[in-house]
C-alpha cells in the first residue's frame, strides 16, 4: 500500500488564506439551507465548508499509517482535538469534540478539516487509491452516524486477532454493546496484536452507561439503607413529604437532573436535600447555586434553616469575589449576572461538585451570552429547577437540557427537524412527535403539579422574592431613611412630640412606598424592580389554567401598575380598593368569583377583610405590613374554610430595606415561620404594642442596635452636618462650631448655596453657611491680623484638606 512519506508530520491547511478572504466571499462559499429544513447532507456540507476555513493545523500522531492514522487537529480558536481516520469516502471516522458526539453523522468539521488537507496533501488521484484500498489495520470503534454502537471494520481480522477479540463479542461476530464489555477491552488494549486499533474514542460512551448503572445501584442502596434505619430520607431539619422526598432522589440518583414542580411545591427544599444526600453518599463539598438576584436571600436563609451547612454568599467586587471563590463554603451563592463576567474563575478556583441553576429560564434562549456562559459551568452534578421549562416554544426546553445532557437531543438542526412541522420555507408551522420528546425528557425531567400531590400538601406554602432597588429608587430611599434615622435617635432619648412623632411615620411611610415604586410619591419616576420580577412569577402562577390569584398592596398606584402589567399580559383582572363604590366592589368580586376568565384580584387593604376569596389559591402580597395580623388577614381571603386546594403566598420584599426588616420582625414574633399555622389562634385579636413601644421596635427592627446606639449619641450640630454631608456629599468642606453658630463652607454655585440657607434658616442651633473663595479669604485676613473672630476657640466637625484650613477636633485662633 502507498502511502505519504512519513517526513510530512504536519500538514498546515487554508486557514491563513481563508483569514485573506473577504468575508463576502465566505458567505458565498457556504452552503446554502432553506431556513430550518436541513437534511443529514446539508449538515455535512456545512462541516466540509466549516472543515476546510476553520482549521489551523493538522499533525499526524500515527505517520506510518499514511492517511489511516491518528491526527492531533488545532482549530482556529486553538482548541485540540484527536481525530481518528479509517475511512477516506464514509462515516465512520471519529473526533472527541462534543459535535461528533451528539450530531449523529459520522463527521464533524476537524474530521473534514484532516480530509481536506490529506487529500490536497496527496493529490486527488493517490486519495482515491488510497480510499480504495481502505485501513490497514482492523479497527474497533464506535459508529456514531446514527445511534452510537461498538463496531468492527478496517481489515480482515487475522486468527490472533479473532482470539485476542473472543471475550468481547456478542453473538454473530459483533463486538458487544455492553459498555462494561467494552470497558474490559480497552483495559486488554495494551495485549492486542499489533495491527489492530481499538479506538480512543469509547470513553464518553462507556461512562455514560456506567455511571447509568452505578446511579440505579446506588438509588436501591439508599433506599434499602434507609428502609433498615426506619428513617425515609432523614437529611434535612424538617421531614420532607412524600413527593418531596421523591424529588430528592430524582436530583441526587440522576446526577444531571431537571426539576420542574410547579411554584409552591418546594423545588428549594428539594434541592437542598438532594445535596444532604451526595454529600453523604458520594461526599461532594462545594456547591454552586445560581439564581436571580431576587431570591438569592431566600436561598440563604432556607439554606440555613434546612441545614447546618456553611454558606458564602457571593457580592462586592472582582477582588472580593475572587477571594470569595478560592475559600468557598458547603453553599455558594451567585447570580446569574455574576457568572456572566466570572464562569471562568468559578470553574478555576471554586471547582463545584454540584451546580444548581434555580429559576433556570434563564438559560432558555441559547442565543444569549447569558445562557452560553452560564452552560460553562463545569460539575460532575447539575440541577436545573424551573416552574416554567417552556413559556413559548419548546426550543426553550431544548436550550435547558442542552445543560444537562447534550446527547439527549442532539444538536439544534437534529431537535428542529425531528419536533417542528416546517413549511416549504423552512420556517416552523407547528409542533410534531411530541410524544416522544417527552419520553425522552421524562429520563431527566420531573414534573408535579398541585393537582398531582394534593393529598400531600400541606395548606399553604410561602415563598419571598427579595428584590434590589435600582439607583433612583436607592437615592430617594436613602433620603427618607436618613430623616427617620435622625428622629429615631431623638426618640431613644426622650418621648417624641406629637408633630415630631407624624413626621417619623411619614417618613416610614415613604420608605414603604419607595419599596414598591417611586412613582407612589412622584408620578415621573416609573421605575419598579418589583414589577418586573411580578411579570415572571405570574407567567409561571398562571400556567395553571384554572388558578385564580389575589394580589394586595397598600398602596393604590401600585396596583395600578400591575392593572397596566395584566392589560400587557392579556390578562382579566378584579379591582378593589377603598375608592370604589359599593355596589361596583360586588360586581368586581362576582366577576373574580364566576368568570373563568378573570384571573386576577387586585385589592388594597380594603379588601383584606370580610371577602371569601375561596376560588383563588394564590395570594401574592407585594408590601408587607408592620401588624402580623393584618398580614394573615389578607392570607386568609384564601386560605380559609372552604378551600380545596393547597394556597401558595408570594411575598416581594426589597432588599436590605424597611422591608426587609419588617420581615424579619414578623419571623421573630412566630406568625409566618413556617408558612403553615395550626389554626388556633383568633388572628383578629393579634395586636402589635401601640404609641412609644411600637415605635421603639419598629425602630429597633429598622436601625439594628449599633446604628442605634450611633445616632443617638450625636448633638444637635453633629446631626445638622450629617445632614448636610448627606446631600452635599464633597461639597461640604468645613464645617465649625463658633460663638454657638455652626459655620458652613461649601464648594459650590451660588444658587445652591442660597437654596440651603433658606432650608436652615430656622435651625438650632444657628447656621452661617458661606462659599470657599470667601472662607480662604476669612482664613488670610486672620493669619495676617488685619481681624479676629470674637469667640477665638472653634469646634472642627467637618474638614477637608481642599479647605484651605488646617487641623481637627478644637482650634484656638488668634484675635
Amino acid at each position: 500500500m502507498s502511502h505519504p512519506s512519513p517526513q510530512s508530520l504536519l500538514i498546515r491547511t487554508d486557514l491563513a488564506m481563508a483569514k485573506r478572504k473577504t468575508k463576502a466571499g465566505k458567505v458565498l462559499e457556504k452552503p446554502q439551507v432553506i431556513g430550518w429544513h436541513t437534511s443529514d447532507a446539508d449538515e455535512i456540507q456545512i462541516r466540509q465548508w466549516r472543515g476546510r476555513l476553520e482549521i489551523a493545523a493538522v499533525e499526524a500522531l500515527e505517520p506510518r499509517f499514511g492517511p489511516y492514522g491518528t491526527f492531533r487537529v488545532r482549530s482556529g480558536t486553538g482548541g485540540l482535538y484527536d481525530v481518528e481516520i479509517r475511512d477516506l469516502d464514509g462515516w465512520t471516522n471519529s473526533c472527541g469534540c462534543i459535535d461528533h458526539r451528539v450530531n449523529g453523522l459520522g463527521t464533524c468539521k476537524h474530521i473534514e478539516g484532516v480530509l481536506f488537507a490529506l487529500k490536497k496533501k496527496m493529490g486527488a488521484r493517490a486519495f482515491m487509491a488510497a480510499a480504495a484500498e481502505g485501513s490497514p489495520r482492523a479497527e474497533a470503534f464506535l459508529r456514531r452516524d446514527g445511534e452510537p454502537a461498538p463496531a468492527l471494520g478496517g481489515a480482515t481480522l487475522s486468527a490472533d486477532m479473532r482470539a485476542f477479540l473472543k471475550p468481547f463479542l456478542a453473538t454473530h461476530g459483533l463486538l458487544a454493546s455492553d459498555p462494561e464489555a467494552v470497558a474490559r477491552l480497552l483495559e486488554a488494549a495494551s495485549g492486542a496484536p499489533a495491527n489492530i486499533r481499538i479506538s480512543r474514542h469509547f470513553g464518553s460512551w462507556i461512562e455514560r452507561g456506567q455511571r447509568r448503572t452505578q446511579r440505579e445501584q446506588a438509588y436501591a442502596k439508599f433506599l434499602a439503607a434507609a428502609e433498615a434505619r426506619g428513617a425515609d430520607f432523614d437529611v434535612v431539619k424538617v421531614p420532607l413529604l412524600p413527593y418531596q422526598r421523591q424529588g430528592a432522589a430524582h436530583l441526587a440518583f440522576n446526577e444531571r437532573a431537571l426539576l420542574a414542580d410547579e411554584m409552591g411545591l418546594g423545588k428549594t427544599i428539594q434541592a437542598i436535600a438532594a445535596c444532604e444526600i451526595l454529600a453523604r453518599e458520594k461526599g461532594i463539598e462545594r456547591v454552586l447555586v445560581v439564581s436571580p438576584t431576587s431570591v438569592k436571600t431566600e436561598w440563604e436563609e432556607q439554606i440555613a434553616r434546612f441545614t447546618d451547612r456553611d454558606i458564602r454568599f457571593v457580592a462586592g467586587l472582582y477582588p472580593e469575589r475572587l477571594k470569595l471563590y478560592q475559600s468557598p463554603a458547603f453553599f455558594t451563592l451567585v447570580n446569574y449576572e455574576q457568572v456572566v463576567r466570572d464562569a471562568d474563575d468559578i470553574n478555576r478556583l471554586l471547582k463545584p461538585d454540584v451546580v444548581i441553576l434555580d429559576e433556570a429560564q434563564r438559560i432558555k434562549n441559547w442565543h444569549t451570552k447569558t445562557a452560553r456562559r452560564v452552560k460553562s459551568l463545569a460539575s460532575s452534578y447539575a440541577f436545573v429547577l424551573t416552574g416554567t421549562p417552556l413559556e413559548n416554544r419548546i426550543d426553550e426546553t431544548y436550550s435547558i437540557v442542552q445543560y444537562l445532557d447534550p446527547e439527549l437531543f442532539g444538536p439544534l438542526f437534529r431537535f428542529n427537524r425531528d419536533f417542528y412541522a416546517l413549511d416549504a420555507h423552512g420556517r416552523p408551522e407547528g409542533y410534531k412527535n411530541l410524544a416522544e420528546m417527552h419520553r425522552r425528557l421524562s429520563g431527566v425531567m420531573l414534573r408535579r403539579r398541585k393537582r398531582d400531590v394534593e393529598d400531600e400538601l400541606p395548606g399553604r406554602t410561602e415563598q419571598t422574592f427579595f428584590v434590589p432597588m435600582v439607583e433612583d429608587q436607592a437615592q430617594r430611599y436613602g433620603d427618607y431613611e436618613y430623616l427617620a434615622r435622625r428622629l429615631a435617635a431623638v426618640a431613644q432619648r426622650r418621648p417624641l412630640t406629637k408633630e415630631e412623632f407624624d413626621r417619623l411615620q411619614q417618613y416610614l411611610a415613604c420608605m414603604r412606598m419607595i419599596c414598591d415604586t417611586p412613582a407612589i410619591l412622584d408620578p415621573d419616576c416609573r421605575v419598579c424592580p418589583k414589577l418586573e420580577e411580578l411579570e415572571g412569577v405570574l407567567l409561571e402562577l398562571l400556567e395553571e389554567p384554572a388558578r385564580k390569584i389575589v394580589i394586595f398592596s397598600e398602596w393604590v398606584k401600585m396596583l395600578e401598575l400591575v392593572r397596566e402589567l395584566a392589560g400587557e399580559m392579556g390578562v382579566d383582572c378584579a379591582w378593589h380598593t377603598g375608592d370604589v363604590p359599593q355596589l361596583r366592589r360586588r360586581a368586581e368580586i362576582a366577576r373574580f368569583r364566576e368568570d373563568p376568565q378573570c384571573r386576577l384580584f387586585l385589592s388594597s387593604d380594603a379588601g383584606a377583610t370580610g371577602l371569601n376569596l375561596q376560588m383563588a389559591s394564590a395570594v401574592v402580597n407585594l408590601d408587607l405590613p408592620w401588624n402580623p395580623a393584618k398580614l394573615e388577614q389578607r392570607i386568609a381571603r384564601a386560605w380559609r374554610k372552604g378551600q380545596r386546594q393547597a394556597v401558595t403566598v408570594v411575598n416581594f420584599v426589597t432588599e436590605n430595606s424597611i422591608e426587609h426588616s419588617i420581615l424579619h420582625l414578623l419571623s421573630h414574633k412566630q406568625m409566618l415561620a413556617d408558612g403553615v399555622l395550626d389554626g388556633a389562634e383568633d388572628f383578629s385579636k393579634i395586636t402589635m404594642p401601640s404609641g412609644r413601644a411600637a415605635l421603639i421596635e419598629r425602630m429597633q427592627a429598622v436601625l439594628g442596635g449599633g446604628e442605634q446606639i450611633r445616632i443617638k449619641s450625636l448633638s444637635p450640630e453633629e446631626a445638622l452636618v450629617e445632614e448636610i454631608k448627606a446631600r452635599q456629599g464633597e461639597k461640604l468642606v468645613h464645617a465649625e462650631m463658633r460663638a454657638q453658630r455652626l459655620i458652613l463652607v461649601l464648594d459650590a454655585e451660588p444658587s445652591l448655596i442660597d437654596a440651603e440657607r433658606t432650608r436652615l434658616a430656622s435651625s438650632t442651633p444657628q447656621v452661617e453657611i458661606i462659599d470657599r473663595a470667601a472662607w480662604q479669604m476669612l482664613q488670610r485676613l486672620t493669619t495676617s491680623g488685619l481681624i479676629g473672630f470674637t469667640e477665638t476657640r472653634a469646634r472642627i466637625l467637618q474638614h477637608n484638606s481642599a479647605s484651605g484650613t488646617d487641623g481637627a477636633g478644637e482650634q484656638d485662633m488668634a484675635a
